[in-house]
C-alpha cells in the first residue's frame, strides 16, 4: 500500500530527515509532505500580495497563504505526524491536529514526556503518541506491511 504522510509541527530540530531517511532506508513506499520549513520564507509567504506596515497583517496575510498549502496536504494524506519540542510554543501544530480530528484524519504524535498534560487532549484524539522518529518509522513500517 503507497502511503501519503503529511509531517506537521517544529522546525527547528531534524526529526523530518530523520522519519524520512529512516522509511527510504526500509524501502518503505511512503510519500511525505509539510508546510514549509524555513521560518523566515513561511512568515514571508503573503509579501507577494502586498506589503504590510503594520506586522499583524503581514502575519495574518501569511498565515492565509500558509493555510492553502496545509489544509490541502492535510486533506490528501493518508495519516499526519505531528511533532511538539519543547523550545517552542507549536500553537500550528496544535491547529494542524485540530483540523485532523475534525476532518477524522489519523495522527500520530510525536513529543517527550514533558508535554504529556499540555497536550493531553491533542494526544487523546491521536491514533498513537510516540516518542522518537524511531518510532514513528516502525509504526510506520508496520502500516505499510502486507
Amino acid at each position: 500500500m503507497q502511503y501519503t504522510v503529511y509531517l506537521s509541527g517544529e522546525i527547528h530540530s531534524n526529526w523530518r530527515e530523520q522519519i524520512i531517511e529512516g522509511c527510504k532506508s526500509k524501502g518503505l513506499a511512503i510519500d511525505f509532505s509539510s508546510a514549509i520549513t524555513d521560518h523566515d520564507s513561511s512568515d514571508a509567504s503573503g509579501d507577494c500580495l502586498g506589503q504590510e506596515e503594520v506586522p499583524f497583517w503581514r502575519d495574518h496575510k501569511s498565515a492565509k497563504v500558509n493555510a492553502i498549502r496545509i489544509q490541502n496536504a492535510i486533506k490528501s494524506c493518508d495519516i499526519a505526524v505531528i511533532r511538539f519540542g519543547d523550545k517552542y510554543r507549536q500553537w500550528n501544530a496544535a491547529f494542524d491536529a485540530g483540523y485532523c480530528a475534525a476532518m477524522n484524519k489519523p495522527y500520530i504524535t510525536l513529543h517527550d514526556e514533558s508535554l504529556v498534560h499540555a497536550l493531553k487532549e491533542v494526544d487523546a484524539s491521536a491514533h498513537a503518541w510516540a516518542t522518537t522518529p524511531a518510532q514513528i518509522v516502525e509504526l510506520l513500517t508496520y502500516l505499510t506491511s502486507s
